[in-house]
């Protein structure tokens, strides 16, 4: 408190108003700072908001489950509250009545698995000598026989040395002339020059490593205990010959083949090739797939391995392809500027499933996530479908959902914070909202680029095994090798026999001057399929 002591009303006056104007800017001061500290602190709880979910993303990444498939949590989607209410009559499994008793399903699942298999009938009898009744003693005769059981036998692989020898014919009245005329015995060209190999051999060691993931090193162990001490450095050696001098002349025209249809898939996943020129041995190059549309003439799957990632890698291969392309939201493939794109629903969807994961009572992602499987549930009853029947079924069916999605995604999203794991999955769709709605256009796209992430997957599968290629000839072999396992796959061959063909015949072919035979080997060929086609 100021005292008045000598001073004048007047003075007293004047100092207590400039005490409170000191007062009023202190207040204003701490105002400020308070409001200063608030901002702070919002922020600071946005950042940790947005630093927790990715916490809880990353670990769920690690240890959660992979399957994104919706679970059943008691909240019915407001899209199909009809449907789960209703559902027409199952149908009743298959009976059959054997002496007095019904039995279900009578073809048993361990009927099904070995249909395919050769079957020996194994009769267990009783040693002649024995054959005797106990009560007279007379000689017993067979009557019939009793079911026990069936069991699945492994025949253990073996090894051949096959040598071949030509025989050599002369003609005798020619030698009595002193004029020897002489034939020699046709020889199968031989896979590789001077080498043990064989197409079965070859084959054996491609369908180890490119279908069933074996690295070479553990191949090694397994040829060994068949008695061939065949190294890794051969079989690799093997894979790059073989891919060189007959693979990637079969890859070429599988590539002219797909690019004449009008709906391809392109992914990509890296790769790490340790002597690769001007890069890092710890950098990531790419292998990139291509494959044709499901409802395409010719089923094609293309890898290519390439340093970079960028867009100028699929823009060369296209070249002038202006058809409709599938890719994933991939900002590189915008350098495709001839072709149609159609985005993928099903990336769509795993932004808002991670949007759940962070935050399992988020209902404004639950209710984008139904938005995304109504749409994929109405594709899949449209599957069958011809492609003028999908394309109508589509804009009758399809074509609400999706504008109703746009018009509620205008406005949640404004409500929702921008970095978070829901902001960022409406970023993405807002970004790409063109060409998530491009697949209306032709009946054969499809919805998601599920086609060439299961392509690929396979070679993310292998390369968790192998981890690297050595050489750029390795990755360049491994990409052709892929082709041919993916495309046999994608024609339903078996990719065993499919490579034992192509080795058989490829070999004694003249394809380098008359390319135009290698029709004769494509995977769709009628001859193919009748030698290749899996059980």
């Amino acid at each position: 408190m100021i005292e008045k002591g000598n001073m004048t009303n007047a003075e007293y006056i004047a100092v207590l108003q400039a005490e409170l104007k000191k007062s009023d800017r202190k207040i204003a001061n701490l105002e400020t700072k308070n409001e200063k500290l608030e901002i702070e602190n919002e922020c600071l709880k946005r950042d940790n908001h947005i630093y927790l979910e990715a916490l809880i993303l990353s670990k769920h990444k690690t240890y959660g489950k992979s399957s994104e498939k919706t679970e059943c949590d008691g909240q019915q989607s407001f899209f199909n509250e009809a449907e789960a209410e209703y559902a027409e009559k199952s149908e009743e499994p298959v009976s059959k009545t054997v002496k007095g008793y019904t039995r279900k399903n009578p073809k048993t699942k361990r009927d099904e698995i070995i249909r395919n298999i050769e079957t020996e009938i194994i009769e267990c009898t009783i040693p002649e000598n024995e054959q005797v009744c106990e009560r007279c003693k007379a000689h017993m005769r067979v009557i019939g026989k009793k079911y026990v059981r069936e069991e699945v036998e492994l025949i253990p692989a073996k090894l051949v040395v096959k040598k071949y020898y030509s025989l050599t014919y002369s003609c005798k009245k020619c030698e009595r002339k002193n004029k020897p005329v002489f034939l020699h015995g046709l020889v199968p060209a031989p896979v590789l020059p001077h080498s043990l190999a064989s197409a079965s051999t070859v084959s054996w060691v491609i369908y180890q490593k490119y279908v069933n993931a074996v690295p070479l090193y553990r191949q090694e162990k397994d040829w060994e205990r068949l008695g061939y001490a065949l190294s890794r450095t051969t079989m690799a050696n093997w894979i790059i010959r073989c891919s060189e001098d007959y693979f990637s002349k079969l890859v070429i025209r599988f590539i002219e083949e797909m690019l004449k249809e009008i709906i391809l898939h392109i992914d990509e996943t890296y790769v790490r090739v340790l002597k690769e020129q001007g890069v890092s041995p710890n950098s990531k190059q790419y292998m990139w797939v291509y494959r044709t549309g499901k409802h395409c003439k010719r089923q094609i799957v293309i890898y290519e391995y390439n340093k970079s990632r960028s867009g100028d890698v699929p823009k060369e291969f296209l070249g002038d392809y202006d058809g409709y392309v599938h890719t994933d939201g991939y900002a590189g493939y915008n350098k495709l500027t001839k072709v149609t794109h159609c985005n993928c629903w099903a990336h769509l969807r795993r932004k808002f499933h991670e949007a759940i994961v962070v935050d399992s009572e988020d209902s404004i992602a639950k209710t984008a996530r139904d938005f995304c499987d109504r749409l994929f549930a109405i594709e899949a009853e449209l599957d069958e479908c011809t492609t003028e029947e999908r394309f109508n079924q589509r804009l009758t069916q399809e074509k609400p959902v999706f504008e109703a999605f746009w018009s509620w995604a205008e406005k949640v999203a404004p409500t929702v914070l921008p970095k978070t794991q829901l902001g960022k999955a409406f970023d993405y769709a807002f970004k790409r909202r063109e060409y998530l709605g491009n697949y209306f256009l032709d009946g054969d796209c499809v919805i998601s680029n599920n086609a060439a992430e299961n392509a690929i997957r396979p070679f993310t599968v292998g390369r968790k095994n192998w981890l690297f290629s050595d050489t750029p000839k390795g990755a360049e072999a491994s990409a052709a090798i892929y082709s041919i396992v993916e495309t046999a796959k994608a024609n339903g061959l078996d990719v065993f026999k499919y490579f034992e063909l192509l080795l058989t015949v490829l070999p004694s072919m003249d394809f380098l001057t008359n390319p135009d035979i290698l029709d004769e080997l494509m995977p769709w060929n009628e001859s193919v399929q009748k030698i290749c086609k899996t059980l």
